[in-house]
């Protein structure tokens, strides 16, 4: 592999990429290729052919993959397939006008509408990467096609035929925009790379015209639109190959100045936010999908340009290097990325939590070569221990991660100077994509939630279909490696969608995309957020349903062994049953589950259901559940069966069957401030579940109502309370709605964290009745401060600090 390049040399100008080379800011429009290349007039010496000829060998490395024996496994299995998938494709070219595979036409026969546009322009961007597979092929080792020179010539014959028939500067784009600005783009230029010597100077000349005519230079003269976050990565990694490829110094430059605007953190719209959040589409959490996009582009190109006359120097770029564990490695667990931050991906056959993590790693291993050494050192040992804790699905199995990433990961794997790290054990509040992570070295858990800033959920491209109640506070949780296929094995296609875990939703029938395409639906809700201390966790959603009259009030409280999860105020207007979901568990292709309500077995044969009132339930292999006071416990076991086309529009209509049993309370039809309360136990045992069911004093319900939802847990000297107004809930009062959590610890010393998830307090005091000795430390959002008999903070304006928490710490009497 190419040798490291250090954090150094990312920061020595000090003046960002776009001034070190003369550019204007690529945060205007004022970003012509006339400017770059005057710029880089003289940059590039006689030796220019020797430098795009460099950057071609370091761009076929690093799509193409070093340091593996073609013969050893993965990898031999790999090229194999490699080399079956392209002579299939060479089988079945057949050239023709309209299309080069006849399952793939590409010419539209009625432009003037859009009905089937976007299936047209994929199909033509899909003959490309066939291409481009045919190619990879040729130049691998191990393939069974490599060098041979039919393959070769099939493949140009392909490029020449979809360039002459669809591809050029004479047609008019139509469909996705996608497909011909990043999809077709790449695929052409890394073919063009990978052939660079078989194809004529008129050939490379004449292809990248096409490029330039669909990928112009105004694709990246602003940020904004389509051209931003992960999409202006790969808009500028199609303007840099097409300029390494047609020998152009200035369509680099432009390319690398165009890169600044995506380092910065943003403050609205697309892109990574200082808490670690990622947006796309304006209100999507999206680090499983165009975030890891973003994070994959820049890796290959941050090492493509390094030691070049176009190396990204843009200190932005530190900032991009830190999002690796503020906000990329919360979302991993166990090798899986959560589904909650992966956009309407979660429902693309042949993808999973899984495959979508693996990429992700190796570009982190990637960037590795790129941070200090104690940075790359922990970023490598947390891989690892991916690597190592994923059985269900292991990345070095994945048949559809690249044999570049393969390799990359498989190195890791047999580094022994790398120790596997474990699970951390932290708390995270994502409050700019109402987000929430929960890690403890047995379990992890995830919270997905919807806002008047956040949608509900993503629809587009007939893609996600059902995905309605995402937001609507579903809790995912994994125990420490087990059940690493809950949401992995045809989890989205036979799923009850109204039923996910952690949710509280009307049963009112919703339509297939309800909301539109690409709507992005958003609640009018605003309190949706929480705050922490890094290691406990207090966390409000003020819920108004999809296309629903339903409101709640749902609050979590993240402690050290489970989640006390409280609801109140849930009203509703639609006719139809309201229902908060307590767990809705994966059993498997034909798996049981053993069930116990309060002690006692229920039946395991498919189909079955009870309901009773129950203090404690515990599933085996799974978890436990009280319910302080006991409730009356919904329990069904079931088969269910769906098809992916059920919710992708491109997906298979073979059907699934799998085995789910689901646990929930019906607030009945209509409700009128109904409740639940809960506690979740991941990875208890019956036994351990069953003790805390019996502490009746372990939990103390401070307030349940729609104004102010809060608990204490005395062992753990713990206070949180969700303030939808102002009011007080045990010890605490407050004059404005707020989060609050306080900590008291064995040392004597306490925390009070505050946020404003509402974003519209501008004054707040708060009043705890506690003894306080003195003021440790406070941030400058507190000004008046009175200890003694209990504590008085006052706080100025929060509404500016978009949810963020602020922490007092003080000495307890």
């Amino acid at each position: 592999m190419t040798s490291a390049w250090s954090r150094r040399a990312l920061l020595a100008t000090g003046g960002g990429a776009a001034l070190a080379l003369g550019l204007p800011s690529p945060a205007s429009a004022d970003t012509s290729l006339a400017r770059a290349t005057a710029a880089f007039a003289g940059s590039v010496t006689a030796d220019g052919d020797d430098a795009f000829a460099a950057l071609r060998a370091k761009w076929r490395e690093l799509y193409l993959g070093s340091g593996f024996s073609p013969t050893a496994e993965p990898f031999r299995s790999k090229l194999a397939e490699l080399g079956a998938q392209a002579a299939a494709h060479r089988a079945a070219m057949a050239p023709a006008t309209g299309s080069l595979w006849p399952d793939l036409v590409y010419l539209d026969p009625d432009p003037d509408t859009d009905t089937e546009s976007f299936g047209f322009s994929a199909n033509m961007n899909t003959g490309y990467n066939r291409l481009r597979t045919m190619a990879e092929a040729y130049v691998q080792p191990g393939t069974g096609l490599t060098g041979d020179t039919a393959l070769r010539d099939a493949v140009v014959t392909g490029l020449d035929h979809l360039h002459a028939d669809v591809f050029n500067p004479a047609t008019a784009r139509y469909g996705n925009w996608w497909n011909w600005q990043i999809g077709a783009p790449q695929a052409l230029m890394d073919t063009c790379v990978l052939l660079h010597d078989e194809l004529t100077d008129a050939q490379r000349a004449a292809y990248c015209a096409a490029v330039d005519h669909f990928l112009p230079d105004s694709a990246v003269g602003s940020y904004t639109g389509t051209s931003t976050g992960a999409n202006r990565v790969d808009l500028c990694r199609g303007i840099i190959l097409r300029g390494i490829v047609g020998a152009n110094a200035g369509k680099i430059a432009l390319a690398v100045a165009a890169l600044s605007p995506v380092f910065p953190y943003v403050t609205k719209g697309d892109g990574f936010y200082p808490d670690g959040s990622f947006v796309q589409h304006t209100n999507i959490p999206y680090i499983g999908g165009y975030g890891a996009v973003l994070n994959d582009g820049l890796g290959r190109l941050f090492a493509l340009l390094r030691g070049s006359a176009w190396e990204i120097t843009d200190p932005g770029s530190r900032q991009f290097l830190d999002t690796i564990e503020a906000a990329i490695a919360p979302f991993i667990h166990d090798g899986l990325m959560m589904d909650n931050v992966s956009g309407r991906g979660i429902t693309r056959v042949g993808t999973s939590d899984h495959t979508r993590a693996h990429g992700v790693m190796a570009s982190i291993v990637l960037l590795g070569l790129g941070a200090e050494p104690g940075e790359n050192a922990r970023w490598r040992a947390m891989v690892k221990g991916w690597l190592v804790r994923d059985r269900y699905a292991p990345a070095l199995a994945d048949g559809s991660l690249s044999l570049v990433n393969t390799a990359r990961l498989q190195a890791l794997l047999d580094d022994a100077s790398v120790t596997a790290a474990p699970e951390p054990s932290a708390h995270r509040v994502f409050h700019h994509m109402d987000r929430v992570t929960h890690r403890r070295r047995g379990w992890g858990a995830g919270l997905s939630m919807a806002s008047a800033r956040i949608a509900h959920y993503e629809f587009g491209n007939g893609e996600n279909k059902r995905g309605w109640h995402t937001g609507a506070g579903w809790l995912q949780w994994w125990g420490s490696e087990t059940n690493q296929d809950q949401y992995s094995d045809a989890y989205w296609p036979t799923v009850d969608p109204y039923r996910l875990p952690g949710t509280t939703v009307s049963r009112k029938k919703m339509a297939d995309g309800q909301g539109g395409a690409w709507a992005n639906p958003v609640p009018d809700t605003k309190w949706v957020g929480g705050t922490g201390d890094g290691e406990f966790g207090t966390t409000g959603q003020h819920l108004q349903g999809l296309a629903s009259t339903m409101h709640a009030r749902k609050s979590w409280f993240w402690l050290d062994d489970c989640v006390v999860c409280l609801g109140s105020g849930i009203t509703s207007a639609d006719g139809a049953a309201v229902e908060t979901v307590i767990d809705n568990r994966f059993l498997g292709a034909g798996g049981t589950r053993r069930l116990l309500l309060d002690g006692r077995a229920q039946p395991t044969d498919q189909g079955w259901a009870t309901t009773r009132t129950t203090k404690w339930a515990h599933v085996d292999g799974h978890a436990g559940y009280v319910f302080p006071g006991g409730t009356a416990l919904h329990a069904l076991r079931e088969e269910r069966t769906g098809t992916w086309r059920d919710v992708n529009d491109g997906g298979t209509t073979t059907p699934l069957t799998r085995r789910y049993l689901t646990l929930w309370q019906d607030h009945g039809t209509d409700p009128v401030n109904g409740s639940y309360a809960y506690v979740l136990l991941p990875g208890a045992s019956a036994e351990r579940t069953a003790a805390r069911a019996a502490d009746t004093g372990w939990l103390r319900i401070l307030a349940q109502d729609a104004d102010r939802t809060g608990i204490q847990v005395p062992s753990l000297g713990f206070t949180g309370v969700t303030f939808w107004a102002a009011g007080t809930a045990g010890p605490v009062t407050v004059d404005a709605p707020v989060c609050v959590q306080i900590r008291e610890k064995r040392d004597g010393t306490a925390t009070v964290c505050v946020a404003d998830p509402s974003r519209t307090v501008t004054g707040l005091t708060l009043t705890w009745r506690r003894p306080v000795r003195s003021v440790l430390s406070r941030p400058a959002s507190v000004g008046d401060v009175r200890t003694g008999s209990s504590l008085t903070l006052t706080f100025g304006d929060l509404s500016a600090s978009a949810g963020a928490t602020h922490t007092v710490r003080v000495r307890l009497r």
